[in-house]
């Protein structure tokens, strides 16, 4: 795949416009074809629409100041929509193709083993599902060695995760080829195997059920439990990932905390996985013991304290939380 791989959509809504965005952004030309079938005045309509939001986008964005307002005409440039039954010169041409057609299984097959007959064998092709398995799509694709998930956070041009799934078929060699193109244009990408959730579904599901669940119980207000992730949940996870942050302050603490809660709460939900209790009993605490979910053995632990409290002090900046100390100097 070249640096600059011609980029294809099939689809021309939400996530279409937001991959598109990303990429014209990075370089890439990008077409977005519409599979549906439309009169030319609804397909008219549609181009308006999809232009439009990929226009306004680029305008928001110079206006956050991430590109000069001059910028925008270029970027738009850089994208086009096309009906379906003009979409065999940007098939050919594509370096890698992003399905987001509607979250319906035969809707996808069909669209997918359509195209994937119309294009070059080394064309990566990737399903931007959110719910559905990749071997439960895989089997439509010609060639389904080179197909895989790829599974954008919205918004889709901000946003740095990207989570890449490959299926059961799908070579590593393409799985590294996929990464290189999304580090490429600025992303962070995560491999992940095909489960449903992927890793941040799954875990905001959790969190964001948990919160509407003290909402409920009257634990505080919606206002408070925001403020409380925003400036306590967020803030230090921002910093410090989920295994990490339990490895910081140790897995023992997660362990005996989530047993207290489990009673406390009268229910399973806050039991710790056996992997907590296994750690406990083999002694990978974290940081404390040299290991944990990570490894730390050769790592110099006091370094690594400073460098992650440095990003929490720049997060304070960010924030205006940072003031300077009351000195009595009476």
């Amino acid at each position: 795949m070249t640096t600059r791989a011609n980029i294809v959509c099939l689809g021309a809504g939400r996530m279409g416009r937001g991959i598109a965005v990303a990429f014209a952004y990075a370089g890439h030309t990008v077409t977005m074809i519409d599979v549906k079938d439309r009169s030319a005045e609804d397909f008219t309509k549609l181009e308006a629409d999809a232009l439009g939001e990929v226009r306004r986008t680029f305008t928001s964005l110079a206006g956050l100041g991430l590109i000069a307002e001059t910028d925008a005409d270029v970027l738009i440039g850089r994208v086009s929509v096309v009906p379906a039954g003009q979409s065999h010169a940007a098939l050919s041409n594509a370096g890698m193709i992003f399905e987001g057609v509607p979250e319906v299984v035969e809707l996808k097959r069909e669209i997918l083993a359509s195209i994937s007959q119309q294009t070059r064998p080394d064309t990566i092709i990737a399903s931007t599902t959110s719910t559905i398995l990749v071997d439960h799509l895989s089997g439509a694709i010609a060639n389904p060695r080179r197909f895989l998930n790829v599974h954008w956070l919205n918004p889709a041009y901000l946003i740095p995760l990207v989570e890449v799934s490959p299926g059961a078929a799908t070579t590593p060699a393409i799985v590294d080829q996929v990464k290189a193109l999304l580090e490429g244009i600025g992303k962070v990408p995560v491999v992940c195997a095909a489960t449903p959730g992927f890793i941040v579904p799954r875990i905001q599901a959790l969190a964001m059920n948990e919160a509407a669940r003290m909402v409920e119980e009257g634990v505080a207000s919606a206002k408070e439990i925001d403020k409380a992730i925003r400036y306590g949940f967020g803030f230090r996870y921002a910093v410090l990932g989920l295994l990490e942050f339990i490895d910081w302050g140790g897995g023992d603490i997660l362990y005996y905390a989530s047993r207290y809660l489990e009673g406390a709460l009268g229910s399973d939900r806050y039991r710790a996985p056996d992997v907590v209790s296994r750690n406990m009993r083999e002694g990978r605490i974290g940081l404390r013991t040299g290991a944990g979910f990570l490894d730390y053995s050769g790592l110099d632990v006091d370094a690594y304290r400073v460098e992650r409290l440095k990003a929490m002090v720049d997060l304070l900046r960010h924030f205006g939380l940072a003031r300077p100390p009351v000195l009595d100097r009476s």
